[in-house]
């Protein structure tokens, strides 16, 4: 499921969709589900998208090439008009729905529903394996957390054989919240827990369904799979929680994949990118190894392809073909980096007319900081959000959640301060 129009990642997404945002300097969010999909043994996969899809159909269409005996495919399906309708999707069911004649699936097949924008290695194949033995229904993937932390996200009370007994999408009332509490016997069941702390099973928007069973839940006019479809099939159908315990991160908000891409520079990040048992794939774009010339480097993530004169970079992630230049120092900041290489001819033009050069330019300063991809930050800039309320703009620059914001493609004369 891509087709969300992201809005709480704006302004990373006025010009791309969600999946398409840059992640850990080399990757796309989409790379993520497409790869736990392929690690667990699934190579039919259809993408549905709707806003601002450009990018993400280029990323996919070069990344995910198949060969011609195994029968895999990773398929883009974007809103269309048929002659059965004309309107956009109206929620995740929905776009389903409006799919199923092009998924081709049989009563006695499996679909897996995913979402296109979080941050998780799971292993399909335990799931699809609980599905069966337990002869559900459906089957609802869930991540066990403290009631306190769950706030904004669908929630679900199983009984102990994790039957489904009730859903809730997105409870605010925290009396509503500690009634959901998973009881002893499913907590005893957790690797890692807190015996003092109640949790409670999150939805993470992955469900299991036979061909069956999605189309009968879909023949009706239902919008959206977790405020509408889920709690009417719990009236008359058997649906079972998967709990699942490792790192789950849902990048809803520009604070949330701020934070997420900063803590792949600690010594052991939450989520790993170097299990070779389970790679991140993404496109294979051969550019050469990143060059560091005199650069201090305090918790880095370097992708392909950048350089660094003379720099000091500090607990921050640089994309590809970054350019940071003599002098300049990033704290805290995700850089994305640039889709090409400027040419000596480029940078003459540029310098004539009083552009920027791609990248960082000499002593400037950036702290807490997002810069998207392709900005021009000239030399001499102070780019820290401290004092600025979220809402604040000035020109490509924004804050949201805290965090400074560089649009794509923007541009910050020399000597800006902000």
């Amino acid at each position: 499921m891509g087709g969300g129009r992201g809005t709480r990642l704006f302004p990373l997404t006025s010009e791309r969709c969600k999946p398409a945002v840059p992640l850990a300097g080399k990757y796309r969010l989409v790379d993520i589900p497409i790869s736990n999909c392929l690690n667990s043994g699934l190579n039919q996969i259809y993408v549905l998208t709707q806003f601002n899809t450009a990018s993400l159909h280029r990323h996919i269409q070069e990344s995910y090439k198949f060969d011609p005996f195994g029968g895999g495919f990773v398929d883009i399906l974007s809103a269309e008009q048929t002659a059965s309708g004309d309107t956009w999707y109206q929620g995740t069911a929905d776009a389903v729905r409006q799919n199923l004649h092009h998924l081709e699936c049989n009563d006695e097949d499996y679909v897996v529903v995913l979402s296109g924008d979080q941050l998780y290695q799971m292993d399909f194949q335990r799931l699809i394996q609980q599905h069966l033995k337990t002869e559900a229904d459906v089957t609802i993937a869930a991540k066990a957390m403290k009631t306190s932390e769950v706030i904004g996200l669908g929630l679900m009370r199983v009984e102990d054989d994790l039957s489904i007994s009730e859903f809730v999408e997105k409870p605010t009332d925290p009396q509503i919240i500690e009634g959901l509490a998973l009881s002893d016997a499913v907590v005893g069941q957790m690797k890692d827990h807190d015996a003092k702390a109640n949790y409670v099973l999150a939805n993470m928007g992955i469900y299991v369904f036979s061909g069956k069973q999605l189309r009968e839940s879909l023949a009706n006019d239902y919008r959206d799979f977790g405020k509408e479809v889920i709690p009417e099939m719990l009236k008359t159908k058997k649906l079972k929680g998967y709990v699942f315990e490792g790192y789950w991160e849902d990048i809803g908000t520009v604070r949330s994949f701020f934070e997420a891409n900063l803590d792949l520079t600690n010594d052991v990040p939450l989520f790993n990118f170097f299990d070779s048992n389970n790679p991140v794939y993404t496109r294979a774009r051969y550019l050469p190894a990143s060059k560091l010339n005199n650069a201090k480097i305090d918790r880095a993530v370097l992708a392909g392809g950048a350089i660094l004169v003379e720099a000091h970079v500090s607990r921050s992630v640089i994309g590809i073909r970054s350019m940071i230049r003599r002098g300049a120092r990033l704290e805290n900041v995700v850089m994305m980096g640039a889709d090409y290489f400027e040419t000596d001819e480029d940078r003459a033009g540029n310098l004539a007319k009083g552009i920027p050069n791609m990248g960082i330019g000499h002593n400037t300063v950036i702290r807490n900081a997002i810069v998207d991809k392709n900005a021009r930050i000239g030399r001499d800039v102070v780019l820290d959000p401290a004092g600025k309320e979220d809402g604040f703009e000035q020109g490509d620059v924004s804050v949201v959640d805290g965090v400074l914001v560089v649009r794509r493609s923007g541009v910050i004369p020399d000597g800006t301060v902000i």
